[in-house]
């Protein structure tokens, strides 16, 4: 049982969140995806995250609900999803923690209200030393130029957080041969 599993500081807490959820929302299904306990009306609605200092506690469509509670404290640059973290139960305002359910299952329950558009993120700016290396590397660049823009981005951001030099060169070297390879990022190491 996921609860089974959740750290010691966080466990009694994850329990009292799941009794609310089960007393104040009974027609919600528990689920467990990416190892939190989820759960979901006509899609998903929050979920708790059980972790050693605290407990997570996410709602899917938290951007819309962020008007009903001043709870969220995580997440403000998400497009959908917002969050906060609990430490302790003693201060924690369970009142406004059910108006916010309430509110996010009916959200869901309304399938007339549709989830606002993704925002569109900025370009993440072409490194020049990746931009100079995929000059010199036709089969490195045909594979970049083939990529989506997330998957691009994933590349251009992986190189310009490099700090050392020896990194930098490292992951350069890395990206030229995994990008010739067709490869993504997530499975640079595969090439």
């Amino acid at each position: 049982m996921w609860l089974d599993l959740a750290p010691e500081a966080s466990r009694g807490m994850a329990e009292q969140f799941r009794t609310w959820i089960h007393r104040w929302e009974p027609d919600l299904t528990e689920s467990i995806k990416w190892n939190i306990l989820c759960f979901s009306g006509r899609k998903l609605v929050c979920g708790l995250s059980a972790c050693k200092k605290h407990l997570g506690i996410t709602f899917f469509r938290g951007t819309e609900l962020r008007d009903i509670t001043k709870l969220f404290n995580r997440g403000e640059g998400n497009t959908s999803i917002l969050s906060f973290q609990v430490r302790s139960l003693k201060e924690f305002d369970a009142k406004a923690f059910q108006r916010l359910l309430h509110a996010a299952v009916a959200l869901d329950a309304d399938g007339t209200v549709k989830p606002p558009p993704p925002k569109q993120r900025e370009q993440w700016p072409m490194p020049v030393v990746l931009a100079k290396a995929l000059k010199k590397n036709k089969a490195a660049a045909g594979g970049f130029a083939a990529f989506k823009p997330t998957y691009q981005r994933e590349y251009l951001v992986w190189i310009s957080t490099a700090k050392q030099p020896e990194t930098l060169a490292k992951r350069l070297e890395e990206t030229l041969r995994a990008l010739a390879a067709g490869k993504k990022w997530a499975q640079r190491k595969e090439a």
